[in-house]
């Protein structure tokens, strides 16, 4: 029998978390290529993109749907199931939809663990219990590397979406977690990491209901993953031709992220950002390299990115968000003062 909790699933693979996604060049690329969707009770397609595809079942309700998987990025196969679960159900949660099914996505080894396996279903299905939904079956291959996640089901009302778009000049923008998931697990010390795999555990269900219970206050929402804050955000900010300008102060980070940063740790996702959104991106000479870094860091789990009325900080702030930035007017770009 296999002692999981002194596995370590980093060594199965050369990649990890939302870091292992293709680059965004490459992925818009690819996007721009399918053909467009023809039926009309799909709200929210490729045509524009977004966290998760809408489809429209009646008057008063729409189906929310998305999939996200990857290789491991910890070492404990339960802490590897609960941080894919919770990854995968935020996209419904960033559109303000409920999860209500999911199905697992996996492949493994056939030499992997049957204990490791259990532990990261199990692990998943608890988490998508937490989210309101239930695991109600999936699909497993065989495969080098081990691979999970899941496909997410949700219901939203078709007039209360979140989407990226809609962003207005005057908005404030905040988070509903800290940043540096990569950096941390990459450079961290051993407690900095288990806060790190905390925060990626926790849903963003507490703070999509937040969100939702502002209403009309709420006007662009995304949640921050593999681009980082500043890919992320610059879908938002060209979607509304606007500047979304950032306060590095207010940044609100895992232990250990800041020291790391400092002394030159980076992860595989950190040029690929870069490649895609530098050119979009202005920072502050006072600024250095390893400050502005953190907006290209991959987040994996990360929080939800909100821009909203300043009528609903007070409320936002209550339920856990940070404040980080405003909507001003200017052509569209990233602005890190």
């Amino acid at each position: 029998m296999t002692d999981i909790d002194n596995m370590r699933l980093t060594e199965w693979t050369s990649c990890g978390g939302c870091a292992a996604k293709w680059g965004a060049s490459l992925l818009s690329s690819l996007v721009q290529d399918f053909p467009a969707a023809s039926d009309p009770a799909l709200i929210v397609g490729l045509a524009p993109f977004d966290d998760a595809a809408v489809y429209k079942i009646s008057d008063d309700l729409a189906m929310v749907s998305t999939t996200d998987f990857f290789p491991p990025l910890v070492d404990h196969p339960s802490d590897f199931g609960a941080i894919a679960a919770a990854n995968a159900c935020s996209d419904v949660f960033a559109m303000g939809g409920r999860v209500t099914v999911a199905v697992n996505v996996a492949a493994f080894p056939e030499h992997f663990p049957r204990e490791a396996i259990v532990a990261i279903f199990d692990a998943a299905a608890a988490v998508v219990a937490e989210a309101g939904g239930a695991i109600a079956g999936g699909h497993t291959i065989r495969n080098p590397e081990p691979i999970f996640g899941l496909a997410v089901q949700g219901l939203v009302h078709p007039d209360r979406i979140f989407r990226k778009e809609g962003a207005l000049v005057g908005d404030i923008l905040m988070i509903s977690k800290p940043l540096g998931t990569a950096i941390a697990l990459a450079g961290g010390s051993d407690a900095d990491k288990a806060e790190a795999i905390a925060g990626m555990r926790r849903l963003n269900r507490l703070a999509s209901e937040a969100l939702q219970a502002e209403g009309a206050a709420v006007h662009a929402v995304t949640d921050v993953t593999g681009f980082g804050l500043f890919g992320h955000s610059w879908e938002m900010a060209e979607r509304a031709g606007a500047v979304f300008a950032y306060d590095y102060n207010r940044l609100p980070m895992y232990s250990g992220v800041v020291d790391a940063l400092a002394r030159g740790v980076r992860t595989g996702g950190d040029p690929r950002n870069r490649e895609h959104v530098q050119h979009h991106v202005s920072a502050s000479a006072d600024l250095t390299d390893a400050q502005v870094a953190i907006g290209y860091d991959p987040q994996t789990s990360g929080g939800l990115l909100a821009a909203v009325s300043a009528s609903a900080e007070a409320d936002l702030v209550a339920a856990g968000f940070v404040t980080i930035g405003t909507v001003i007017a200017g052509d569209a770009q990233i602005v890190l003062q």
